[in-house]
Formats: structure tokens, sequence, C-alpha cells
């Protein structure tokens, strides 16, 4: 039972690094195919839809429950793969790229909350620990990419899209091969159209819900943009920075805050953890516009290194949250409709910083960040939780 941990672990960043592949070699795609400076938005977005779209028929379909979870999760680590892997293609055009990672996405939701799914059958007793280094693996898939591209910079983009698809197949055949269903699981028996209403009438679950999509609402845009904030900054101070490396940096650091949040969480009621992440990375929202002005380069570093750290550390305390205050028969469908819901949160505030960057200034674009997490504070705050 040990390995089992190591492996889901191991198999989460392998596979999740599929998410940002396209962001990671935009500017170079971009100047290749021509696109516009708004694609980054348009890039993530599509991406995200894709796992809404795909979160919501895994739960219509209570597939996640109904099926084998580790065949699931192989099934969709390859079909993803093989979705990244056309982005590569000659010939394709922005259009086809955002519908390639639109199908990315739809089957990554085959790999994220199903990972969650797979612990959560594993380990009843330390959910908040197993989940902290689930989600910290996937903060680190998600930000490899950008670290790929820094070390192979004088190879064509393409290399990082290769090599995301090959560790995506590897970790979904590491879960087939040595992951099998968990002594907690439960079986669905039919497909219940009616999960996605009743597990909101659950009010510690309802409060666990709002609080992570307040967090959603910040997360991705947050990341998403890092690379224009350097950018700016390193513009405006006149500092020549190694961007892809920085945004892997400032993106990876926040999956060793999900393992201390994981591990606190065994001494320490995950909401609380839960509550100080989010003020944390509330008041860096509210403090960007001063730390990106203000010219002293270690600062600014600093404090997005610190925003990076406490803008992930809440995740995996919501997860086990919602896990823990849903029904076990219904476990991976509740995870995967709040992940649906959360990511839909998402796309809204990425576009909406799409939209507003050419219109403000770059230093006040991530105030908008912070109606996030005052929204899931306040229907947060006074819940009071199942714990194991």
């Amino acid at each position: 039972m040990k390995h089992i941990l190591p492996i889901i672990v191991i198999a989460q960043f392998l596979s999740t690094s599929l998410w940002f592949a396209g962001n990671a070699v935009l500017l170079d795609m971009a100047a290749d195919l021509n696109l516009a400076p708004e694609y980054l938005g348009h890039l993530t977005s599509a991406v995200q839809l894709g796992f809404i779209a795909g979160t919501l028929v895994f739960a219509v379909l209570t597939i996640a429950d109904k099926f084998s979870p580790s065949k699931v999760f192989l099934i969709s680590a390859v079909i993803a793969a093989c979705f990244n892997l056309g982005v590569s293609l000659s010939g394709v055009s922005g259009l086809h790229i955002l519908l390639l990672r639109f199908g990315t996405g739809f089957f990554l939701a085959g790999i994220y909350p199903v990972g969650m799914k797979i612990a959560a059958d594993y380990f009843q007793k330390g959910l908040g620990k197993s989940l902290g280094l689930l989600v910290g693996a996937l903060v680190l898939g998600t930000a490899f990419p950008h670290l790929v591209r820094s070390m192979t910079n004088e190879l064509p983009w393409r290399f990082v899209i290769y090599t995301t698809s090959i560790l995506a197949v590897i970790g979904g055949l590491v879960i087939f091969l040595f992951v099998p269903n968990g002594p907690f699981r439960k079986k669905s028996q039919s497909l219940d159209f009616t999960v996605f209403f009743k597990v909101f009438n659950i009010k510690p679950f309802r409060a666990a819900a709002l609080g992570y999509f307040g967090h959603m609402w910040e997360l991705y845009a947050f990341w998403a943009f890092v690379p224009l904030m350097i950018q700016y900054y390193g513009l405006r101070h006149q500092f020549d920075f190694d961007i892809p490396f920085m945004a892997f940096s400032i993106i990876g650091i926040g999956g060793l805050s999900c393992a201390m949040g994981g591990f606190m969480s065994e001494k320490f009621p995950p909401n609380k953890i839960a509550k100080w992440a989010l003020s944390i990375s509330g008041v860096c929202c509210l403090l960007s516009p001063f730390l990106i002005i203000q010219g002293s380069m270690l600062i600014f570093l600093l404090f997005l290194l610190l925003w990076g750290l406490a803008v992930t550390a809440d995740s995996p305390m919501f997860s086990t949250l919602v896990a823990q205050n849903s029904p076990e028969k219904n476990r991976g469908t509740a995870l995967t409709i709040v992940n649906s819901i959360g990511f839909g949160i998402s796309v809204i505030s990425i576009q909406l910083l799409n939209f507003l960057s050419p219109l403000i200034s770059t230093e006040f674009l991530f105030l908008i960040l912070g109606i996030g997490p005052l929204i899931g504070l306040f229907h947060f705050k006074k819940e009071v939780f199942i714990s194991n």
C-alpha cells in the first residue's frame, strides 16, 4: 500500500504536463504561425473549456464511479496525448490548435479528477496529505513545459509538444499497470442524473465548493498571465529575464505548498489551512500594482514566489473537504462536478484579463483576481466540515 501514493503522484505529474504545453511555446508558436497577441487567453481558455466539457460528460455519465478509474485514467491520457501531438503537425492553423487544445482539455477530465478519485479510494484517513501531494504533482506538471522550453530554447518549439505527449502516455501506463481499484472504492451501479443537484444540498459540501470556486477565479488566470507580468516588469525596469524558467519557478513552487499543506492537514483542519492560503493570495492580488511599479528585482521575484506558494496551497484542502463531505458512492462524480464549475469560472477570469489587458495598464490588471478570494472567504467562513 505504501507504494501506491508515490505511483499516483508520479503518474499525475507526467500526464498533467499536457495542460500548459501550448502556453510554454506560445511566443515561438505565435511568431511561427502569425498569431494575434490575445491568442494567449484563447489558447488557455480552449483547454479550460475542453476540461469543462469533459468533466460534465464524465460527471453526468458517472464514469469515474461506474468504471475502473485506472482504466479511465490510461485511456484518457493516451487520447489527450494524441490531441496534444496534433498541435505539432505541419499546416495547422490557429483555429486548429484551439480545437486540438480543447480535445486535450476534454480528456484531462479523465486524468486530474480521476487521479483524486483513485487517491480517495485508497486513503480515507490522511486524505488531505494524499491530495496535497497529488495536487502538488498537478502544479509541477503544469509548470514543467515551461522548464522544458527553457532547457531546449535552441530546439524547435515542437520538441515541448513531443515531450509532454510521451510523458502523458507513460503516466497513464504507470497507473494502469501498478494501481488497481482501491479498497474503499464503491462502484456506482447505474447512471444517476440527479447527483449534480443532490450534492449541493449538503451544506458543508456547498461551502467547500464555493471556497474552491473563489480560488479558481484567481489560480489559472494568474498562471496564464505570469509570463506577461514578468515580461512587462522586465521592459518597464530594463531587466533581461529568462521568462520560461521564471514562469516554471513561480508556478512550480506551488507544488511545494500543496505538499506542505497536505502534511499540515494531519495536525490542522483543512478548512483553516485553506482560509489562510486564500487570504494570503488575495492580499497578493491587492498588492500587485505596488510590487510591479517598484524597481527592486529581488523584491519582485520574492513577491511572485510568495504568490505562487499561496495561490495553490488551498487547492488540495478544498478538494479534501469536497471529498470528505460528499456521499461515498458519488465521490468521484462530486469531485468532477466541482472541478467542472471551477474551471468554468477560470475561463471567465482569463477572458476578462484578456479583454482588459490592452485597455488598462498591466500593473493594475491583476487587481481583478482579488475578487475570487474575497468571495470564496465570504462563503467559506462559518461552515462546519466533516474531517478525517
